[in-house]
């Protein structure tokens, strides 16, 4: 959510970031808040008036009874019963102004880093750097299922039958390696400085909409039935939802964080073939990277965060790009947003892995994440990346760690996880 005197004084910009977000249904609310706000001014400045005049009025009730002037106290004492009338009915239309003011400030898109292309959907983003060589074997690469299954590792049908599409059983060596990737993403970023948390999987509805767009909640979360509780999509919600109405001491951030949690989404719409097996499921694990800084260090964090997912990747002999997101395809509370891909020897294509995203103030605006400086309070920066989404990775590994007879090599950092060199198919 911008700030409204940003929107006040700045509204061609805000046009103009609506424009370049290809959002133009959205441009009639920019002048409807700045009405808005004008009017919300004005009530104040009433309110303050009538405040300040009825407690004058007040005053004068006694001096009047204390002469005798009983008529020219009731006088007054009307006035005041009219003005606390007035004032009644201006708190009441104060308050649905404010309402009416937020919602509408909610659903205008934060400006976007002037370094985002601008470009109308995922189809204009940008390459940035590729990291390790990607490589297509001799012999013919299976889809990820079949992998799997070779070692005993899956069963979606009886998946299918205790929960419907989507969901999915593990097994065997496949269920170590989706534990062992965590676990090792776990002890990666705890060597680079992050504290490691496991957060509530349920989060209140002021939650929600404090770290996500109205579409967004839509489109990916479920609610449970009867209360003011959703399950989370990412661990992100929850650990930004930590910081909700605090008011933080300079000298204490960055605060870095690193969570796990299982994560749950619609993920509504069908899907083609490269998106079913474990590619695209609405339950899932995920270890992920957030922080809370000041805001002139938003942007060197923002860096930091991506690359930690490149290092991770590259150290499990996965080759991966980093692709930057456009204009029309950033969330609307993202500033800017860099995904990284890994490399599908099957597909002989890269697919996304994990999505790193600057949200500058958005966020801690719409929760009251604030920073206490020397000067007064200012809001923080917030910025969250995916370390590793094991189902996603688990493609990524089996493909580009496949032997022809059908084995999988353990790179060497997850062979202490996994107590083995090698895996042996059973079929």
């Amino acid at each position: 959510m911008l700030d409204i005197k940003f929107v006040r004084e700045n509204p061609d910009i805000v046009k103009q970031n609506i424009k370049n977000k290809f959002q133009d249904e959205k441009l009639p609310l920019v002048d409807e808040v700045i009405e808005l706000d004008k009017k919300n001014r004005a009530i104040k400045q009433e309110v303050e008036a009538l405040r300040a005049n009825r407690n004058k009025l007040s005053k004068q009730i006694g001096g009047l009874m204390a002469q005798g002037k009983k008529d020219e106290a009731e006088d007054v004492k009307a006035q005041v019963k009219a003005q606390a009338d007035r004032l009644e009915a201006l708190n009441a239309e104060e308050k649905e102004v404010e309402e009416n003011l937020r919602k509408k400030m909610m659903v205008i898109p934060n400006i976007i880093d002037p370094s985002v292309p601008i470009g109308k959907d995922d189809s204009e983003n940008v390459e940035i750097e590729k990291f390790g060589e990607p490589v297509v074997p001799e012999f013919e690469v299976p889809y990820h299922t079949e992998i799997m299954e070779r070692f005993d590792g899956i069963d979606l049908d009886s998946a299918g039958k205790v929960a419907g599409n989507g969901f999915y059983y593990l097994m065997g060596d496949i269920a170590r390696l989706h534990s062992s990737v965590l676990a090792y993403a776990r002890d990666f970023m705890i060597d680079r400085g992050f504290t490691y948390c496991i957060p509530p999987f349920m989060i209140r509805s002021n939650v929600v909409t404090g770290v996500m767009s109205f579409a967004e909640m839509d489109a990916m979360m479920y609610k449970i039935e009867g209360e003011d509780l959703y399950l989370i999509g990412t661990s992100e919600h929850s650990m930004i939802g930590k910081f909700i109405d605090t008011i933080n001491p300079e000298e204490k951030l960055p605060y870095t964080l690193t969570s796990y949690s299982p994560c749950f989404r619609k993920e509504k719409g069908a899907h083609g073939i490269e998106e079913r097996g474990v590619y695209r499921i609405h339950q899932f694990e995920k270890q992920e990277m957030i922080v809370v800084c000041k805001p002139e260090e938003s942007r060197e964090w923002f860096e930091k965060l991506w690359k930690n997912t490149v290092d991770l990747f590259r150290s499990l002999d996965i080759p991966v790009r980093t692709i930057e997101c456009c204009s029309g395809d950033l969330a609307d509370l993202k500033v800017k947003s860099i995904d990284v891909e890994a490399w599908s020897p099957r597909q002989k294509k890269y697919f996304e892995v994990g999505s790193c995203s600057n949200l500058g103030d958005a966020q801690a605006r719409r929760l009251g994440i604030r920073i206490k400086g020397a000067d007064g309070n200012y809001f923080a920066h917030t910025l969250n990346n995916t370390v590793v989404a094991p189902p996603r990775m688990l493609i990524a590994f089996l493909e580009n760690n496949l032997n022809a007879d059908g084995s999988v090599n353990i790179p060497e950092a997850l062979v202490p996880y996994m107590r083995k060199e090698k895996l042996v198919p059973v079929k």
